[in-house]
């Protein structure tokens, strides 16, 4: 049997980026949070994923920005606090993603009605699956020092384990490589279910002069359909090469530029949720960037043009809770 390999040494520059990108994590998912806690209108069953989602992802990046700060060199009792944190934050974040897929799959593909029961599902099994094998993980002692050969700096699976295959497989990368297949499948169906509709539109659009305008939302969305589970491959990919690498002890698993890749697209996840969903999508972004409203309400229930038409806030796509969320809500805009 092969000599293990021996641990991957870390640069100052490569434990520079890999910070820097948790920290961009950290405020993307922040924004995530502030957005949906600021404008109830924009509360959508989605976004309400996307809340929690956001949740996972910045409990990821703390964790990991504590475990490169550190670089740990050996087991410790914070090496084992940081790899179950980051453990329990980062399978919770697949889980999370993958049921934003169903979520949309769902209701937009199958017309299934998806009440709060769905909901409950969906915490069940995205926290309390990581969860239980977080736990198990601790208590049996298979969290600890990796040598860098399958994190950068961070605690995750002990190489030292006898079975550190299963539990590297249970602690993430079973459920990272289903997500590789999920993930583009549910996208793909429910971008041809949204082509056939547009298609069937297409025969009624000289009788609707408004359809014009839902072309570009459209191109928009479909777009977006194609970059969730692309960017989500580009940036998981590098942990699952260096996975491999591990398994196969290949001094190629030492790599700088894996390793810089692999720090990047492990903590960037926050950060690449909030160009998609917060400055990428119109009707967030005008929010975040408009002016603040004025502190003066008129009286008598009249708006500032002295009409009397009561006050209201446009609703953008909210629904009802319980109620299939419009897609336009969380892609096309």
């Amino acid at each position: 049997m092969p000599a293990p390999l021996p641990p991957t040494p870390l640069s100052a520059a490569e434990r520079v980026a890999v910070l820097v990108s948790c920290a961009l994590s950290c405020v993307g998912s922040t924004l995530l949070l502030c957005t949906h806690a600021q404008w109830p209108e924009l509360r959508t069953r989605p976004r309400q994923l996307l809340l929690y989602l956001s949740l996972a992802d910045l409990l990821s990046a703390l964790s990991y920005f504590y475990g490169v700060l550190q670089d740990f060199e050996r087991t410790s009792w914070d090496c084992v606090l940081q790899g179950a944190l980051s453990t329990f934050a980062n399978t919770s974040s697949f889980f999370w993603t993958m049921a934003i897929a169903l979520y949309l799959y769902l209701t937009i593909v199958r017309g299934s009605p998806t009440g709060t029961g769905v909901l409950w599902c969906f915490h069940a099994v995205s926290w309390g699956v990581p969860l239980a094998i977080t736990v198990a993980a601790v208590a049996l002692k298979k969290i600890g020092y990796d040598a860098s050969n399958v994190s950068v700096g961070w605690c995750w699976v002990n190489l030292a384990a006898e079975d550190r295959l299963l539990w590297m497989l249970l602690a993430g990368k079973l459920w990272e490589m289903l997500a590789y297949v999920t993930l583009p499948v549910l996208y793909i169906l429910i971008k041809k279910h949204i082509n056939r509709a547009h298609a069937a539109l297409s025969e009624y659009r000289p009788l609707l002069p408004g359809a014009p305008a839902l072309q570009p939302r459209a191109s928009i969305a479909d777009k977006k359909l194609i970059l969730i589970p692309l960017i989500f491959i580009f940036l998981r990919i590098w942990s699952t090469v260096r996975f491999v690498l591990t398994l196969c002890n290949s001094p190629a698993v030492q790599s700088p530029v894996l390793v810089v890749l692999h720090g990047i697209g492990n903590t960037f996840q926050g950060g690449a949720n909030c160009i998609m969903f917060v400055l990428c999508t119109g009707v967030v972004r005008e929010r975040l960037l408009a002016p603040p409203a004025p502190l003066s309400v008129p009286s008598h229930g009249k708006n500032p043009a002295g009409s009397s038409a009561p006050l209201s806030v446009p609703s953008h796509g909210k629904t009802q809770p319980g109620s299939p969320a419009p897609l336009s809500v969380l892609y096309l805009r």
